[in-house]
């Protein structure tokens, strides 16, 4: 395999550990130990490479894929996401399905044509005249209404003079005199109104012809772009195990999102796989990690597995996996079917129960019992949702369920109305400073990669935790949250994000790193009963000690 510059040999004493019996399943995975021999290897070329110290620092990932030759021999691949250095195309690492950066290629080409649209755009509105006609006519505009807000004033003016000489009695001939003057400054305000506007739309021609070349160009720019898409989408002819070929628009024709997003095909996995199937290897194993610092909203840890991502990378994987035999989902094996829930407290009109970790709250895509399912098999004529709030399917600790519409609809305004009061005890991967404290980083979700959250302070939604440390032990804290907000991966974001306490929760696969649960558990449940309007305080202990 040594004739192949993208073949990367192992070791006599990796090639004697057992291959995985099926194939990685590329969204849910434990890097198998012979990809994480291949990662290593990859990290150390990485290492060597201080001519892309820089850009490799400010973050990338990267994904091997070990492949067995036709006699049988063990090596890998190694590919990038995207380009690097300005370039795909580097001797360690396996080409991309399409190079868009070839220099005589049609899409340099067309970027290039594309770039002097924006050049010409940026011409114009950059230009003396057009902004002098722009900043004109805003100073006509403003001008204008101050003029006829004077001239309403002294009209009002007048008014009130017409008015207070009426109420002191006037002759015939002066409330005739007084009509007039009135219907005079009507008619004089609609003729400097007109005349204003006049000479508004004057100077506004003056620019409708900067104006409709922008829109123009705007137009040509966007029909360019478009066409280019497509015309780029056509080249990415992705192939399976099966030996079939679809292009990536008939791939991303029957989701969601019907057209592939930008940069579909350009991530390390689908490089991995292409290169295999092109040269006859058969794929065996496959992982990615990240190297360099974390993107700002994102949580990304520097040589840290991670699944491939959904938007741009699920509709590929899952057409070219096709005629491998590739491991089941682990998020969709339901451990939960015969054990009993375990109920902490309840009433006539409502429960709360110890949800395990692992337990969707609702149901979810795959056929996986939830919470609810479970409920509702209880109280076949509860009526409702149910399930007032949820926990994440790796969290465990206290879930409340209502048995009809009305105790729901009360006990969910609680929750709006924050008079409900939660508190989560977590195992924290790494140490925390202060003993107590308050992170707020508004979340939003990563479109491209469901369901990982993001930090944005632009688009993203408020989100408030208090914290206070229980205690610090072994490189790991013990912590207690109370969350003032109930966003969506709330606690887990502000535990790992760089901004919040900068160490994830010990378990957390999504923005830590994976172990045997994810160790965050709701301890505490206060709510008021919506019937007795009894304060209702819950507690139970998590099952792991620290």
């Amino acid at each position: 395999m040594t004739n192949n510059t993208y073949i990367h040999t192992f070791s006599e004493e990796a090639v004697l550990i057992d291959l995985p019996q099926k194939f990685t399943f590329p969204f849910h995975y434990t890097p198998h130990p012979l990809c994480c021999i291949a990662a290593k290897k990859v990290q150390d070329y990485l290492s060597q490479k201080t001519e892309w110290k820089e850009e490799l620092q400010k973050g990338k990932m990267f994904g091997v894929l070990v492949v067995k030759s036709f006699d049988g021999t063990l090596g890998f691949l190694a590919a990038f996401s995207g380009n690097l250095q300005k370039s795909n195309l580097h001797p360690y690492f396996v080409p991309p399905i399409y190079d868009l950066l070839q220099p005589d290629g049609f899409f340099k080409l067309e970027e290039l044509k594309i770039s002097e649209i924006n050049h010409k755009i940026s011409s114009i509105q950059n230009s003396e005249d057009y902004i002098n006609a722009c900043e004109c006519i805003k100073f006509a505009k403003n001008e204008a209404e101050k003029r006829l807000k004077e001239m309403k004033l002294s009209m009002k003016d007048s008014k009130a003079e017409r008015d207070r000489r009426k109420l002191v009695g006037v002759s015939e001939e002066e409330l005739a005199s007084m009509i007039k003057e009135s219907q005079f400054q009507k008619a004089e305000y609609k003729r400097l109104e007109k005349k204003l506007s006049e000479e508004i739309e004057g100077m506004q021609a003056k620019i409708l012809a900067y104006e409709t070349e922008i829109s123009s160009l705007k137009k040509e720019r966007k029909n360019r772009s478009e066409a280019l898409q497509m015309r780029l989408f056509e080249q990415f002819q992705i192939r399976n195990a099966k030996g079939e070929v679809k292009g990536l628009c008939e791939i991303f024709a029957p989701t969601s999102q019907g057209v592939p997003p930008a940069g579909a095909g350009e991530c390390a996995a689908p490089k991995l796989l292409q290169h295999a199937y092109l040269h006859g290897y058969e794929p065996i194993a496959m992982a990615e990690f990240w190297w360099g610092d974390s993107p700002k909203a994102e949580i990304r840890h520097h040589l840290h597995y991670y699944p491939a991502c959904k938007l741009k990378c699920e509709p590929i994987l899952n057409f070219m996996l096709q005629g491998l035999e590739v491991d089941e989902n682990p998020l969709e094996k339901d451990s939960f079917v015969n054990e009993p829930l375990d109920i902490v407290y309840e009433d006539d009109y409502l429960m709360v129960i110890n949800k395990p970790a692992g337990m969707l709250s609702v149901p979810g895509k795959s056929d996986r019992l939830s919470v609810y399912d479970r409920v509702k098999v209880l109280y076949s004529q509860a009526t409702g949702p149910l399930v007032v709030h949820r926990l994440d399917m790796a969290t465990s600790g206290l879930l409340l369920i209502a048995k009809d519409k009305e105790v729901h609809k009360n006990l969910q305004e609680q929750f709006l109305n924050r008079t409900i009061k939660k508190c989560y005890a977590a195992i924290l991967d790494g140490t925390v400073p202060s003993d107590k404290g308050l992170i707020s980083l508004p979340l939003m979700p990563d479109y491209e990669d469901r369901p990982r959250q993001i930090v944005s302070r632009t688009h993203g939604k408020n989100a408030v935790t208090r914290y206070e440390v229980v205690e610090r032990k072994g490189g790991k804290t013990q912590i207690l949250f109370y969350p003032e907000t109930g966003r969506t991966h709330q606690l887990r974001v502000h535990s790992a994000h760089t901004e919040g306490l900068s160490c994830p929760i010990v378990g957390d696969e999504l923005y830590g790193t994976k172990s045997d649960r994810l160790y965050l558990h709701a301890q505490k449940l206060e709510f008021t009963h919506p019937i007795t309007n009894e304060r209702i305080k819950l507690e139970k202990l998590p099952s792991w000690t620290f």
